[in-house]
């Protein structure tokens, strides 16, 4: 039998966002990608990690995007985007229980026939016993974004560090995916990341963070095993922090 790795952190804070849902699909959920997310999720808890999970719901709704395109007012497509990471968020609770993971979706919105409503309190308990928590409907107010509510949560529940997912394996200076020189940081501080406009999180969410000395560390989903590697503080994708 191998050895049991050893977790670097207590708790953590998984940032999904909602296109990381849709695998190769232009639209929608994957059930496959819900698949492999719940098992890794599943190896990751088995080793004791308390984790709470922010899944935004850009493959069912856009905020601001869609609020141009649809003619409607900002607040209202964000009140829309919010309702989209509930689905991701009950989707992804349906998918971790049925690999055995007992979850609990807390939402920022009132809705006592689908979720519990978020108390931090509440929050905390359901860690401490062994649950994983998904903080549904980003911080239940318009004109914030789901990374933002990641920030606010991870802060409020005391977790050890962000993971953010994404599609490639790191912070880069350019878009990897249309600039193939572009070069991946691996490590960067919350000013490098605010001065130089990089694509992490938004700049509200970076504050958050660096006001309360919070790591982030990004990394690609889509490579099999990298959120175990995360936890246990194997040296992928980019961290960010406050420096020296």
């Amino acid at each position: 039998m191998g050895l049991v790795p050893k977790p670097a952190y207590n708790r953590v804070l998984l940032k999904l966002s909602g296109e990381a849902l849709m695998g190769k699909q232009a639209y929608g959920i994957d059930e496959n990608v819900l698949a492999r997310l719940s098992k890794e999720i599943l190896e990751v808890a088995s080793l004791g990690i308390q984790i709470a999970l922010v899944v935004g719901g850009g493959n069912i709704f856009r905020g601001i995007r869609s609020s141009r395109d649809l003619k409607i007012d900002r607040a209202s497509a964000d009140y829309m985007g919010m309702l989209a990471t509930i689905i991701n968020s009950l989707a992804l609770q349906g998918a971790l229980e049925r690999a055995g993971v007992d979850t609990r979706v807390l939402s920022a919105i009132e809705m006592k026939a689908i979720a519990e409503s978020y108390v931090r309190r509440r929050a905390l308990r359901h860690l401490e016993k062994g649950r994983v928590v998904i903080f549904a409907a980003g911080t239940g107010s318009p004109y914030f974004t789901t990374d933002t509510a990641a920030a606010l949560r991870a802060v409020e529940i005391n977790a050890d560090v962000i993971l953010k997912a994404t599609k490639v394996d790191g912070v880069y200076d350019r878009d990897p995916m249309k600039d193939h020189g572009a070069e991946m940081f691996h490590e960067l501080t919350y000013l490098d990341v605010l001065k130089k406009k990089l694509n992490v999180m938004d700049a509200t969410a970076i504050s958050l963070c660096m006001d309360n000395g919070l790591p982030i560390v990004v990394f690609n989903l889509t490579a099999k095993g990298n959120i175990l590697k995360a936890v246990t503080g194997e040296r992928i994708g980019t961290v960010v922090h406050g420096g020296k």
